[in-house]
């Protein structure tokens, strides 16, 4: 009991000074575009987005058995080397061409402002605007706070034209699919008949006949194929795309597969770029938002977790690009955002307003 009260104190300091409260009028100014395409890159630290193989964890062999392999694929002396050859894509074009935020070596920050900085808690707060309290854990519960992505397909125009693909198997709680109307394609789930092509169909096929130790999150590569088959065939004008891996190799304390995981994510980066910039109707009329939605420790030692009292998780990122995004670049001025503001972006995005806490009524 004595226990109890003590974390009960603690959490309640703690909540006084984390911000909360809607927020309607985020500080990142965009002008709309027709489509957006979001990614979310489940527990990817800024510290590799921005600073690339960590030399403390990638040369140690109880987290990168095979040092050596690694080093000759992501190492370099100097740190804007070492990132941009961990995510290509990423650095050389869209931190060209759009803006990228919460590099801490310029006091540039994003933050989760929810109390408990793991997985449920991080979602919620990017898609509803919201820090609730009562999201506290990672269990499928329907989600009772409405979703930025359930107030589109609630507006006449995107009715029917937003969707999401995730590899972890909660999403779909989170999203509350039940009330909110679209599709969530999530974990191992098979895609449904409204949305079967021949393509498809093989990765249904393969999900179901050569994927023996189903867990709760699907490799990230039949997430991908699963979201790119939808987007050829339905051409959404919304479209959620959410990579698990990564985070999956970081609780087993794998840096190197964390970083192979990294590098990947970016290669499915350019490929949906590639697709939406020779594509009619998508071609220069499409943005694209990436995010996290928790850090991880700072330490070698602490690296692989995260929660409430694991310093460094609160730690995030964010980085957009588009016709209507001005090419920024690496943000170095000092700044502080929070994911909860990322739900109005997104909106903003194609030009609409959320506000969090909306009553919704959806569409089907």
């Amino acid at each position: 009991m004595k226990v109890f009260f003590i974390s009960l104190i603690i959490l309640l300091s703690l909540s006084s000074a984390t911000p909360t409260g809607p927020v309607s009028r985020p500080p990142i100014k965009v002008k709309p575009a027709q489509n957006l395409i979001i990614i979310t890159i489940d527990g990817f630290r800024w510290q590799e987005l921005f600073g690339g193989a960590d030399e403390q964890l990638v040369g140690n062999e109880k987290y990168t058995p095979d040092a050596e392999t690694m080093k000759t694929l992501y190492w370099s002396d100097e740190k804007e080397e070492r990132r941009k050859l961990l995510m290509p894509f990423f650095w050389s074009v869209i931190a060209k061409k759009g803006q990228v935020y919460g590099n801490r070596d310029f006091n540039n920050k994003v933050n989760v402002a929810n109390l408990y900085a793991f997985s449920y808690p991080g979602y919620n707060e990017i898609f509803t605007g919201t820090t609730d309290l009562l999201v506290s854990s990672n269990k499928k519960r329907l989600n009772s706070n409405p979703n930025v992505l359930e107030y589109l397909n609630s507006r006449e125009s995107f009715t029917g034209k937003v969707a999401a693909f995730t590899s972890w198997d909660v999403f779909p709680y989170i999203f509350n699919e039940q009330r909110s109307g679209f599709p969530v394609n999530s974990g191992y789930e098979p895609a449904e008949a409204s949305y079967l092509s021949e393509g498809q169909q093989l990765v249904n096929k393969v999900q179901e006949e050569a994927i023996y130790h189903k867990g709760g999150t699907r490799f990230d590569q039949l997430t991908f194929l699963s979201a790119r088959e939808y987007l050829e065939e339905h051409r959404p004008r919304v479209l959620m795309i959410g990579l698990g891996e990564g985070d999956e190799f970081a609780h087993a304390g794998r840096y190197d597969m964390y970083l192979q995981q990294a590098n990947k994510a970016d290669r499915l980066l350019a490929e949906i770029w590639h697709w939406v910039q020779t594509t009619p109707g998508y071609k220069d009329n499409t943005s694209i938002i990436i995010t996290t939605d928790h850090g991880r420790g700072k330490t070698d030692s602490k690296w692989a977790s995260h929660h409430l009292f694991v310093k460094g998780s609160s730690q995030t990122w964010l980085a957009m690009m588009g016709p209507g995004v001005e090419p920024l670049g690496e943000v170095k001025e000092d700044q502080q955002l929070y994911l909860r503001e990322v739900a109005g972006v997104i909106a903003g995005l194609v030009g609409e307003e959320f506000e969090p806490g909306i009553k919704v009524t959806a569409k089907r």
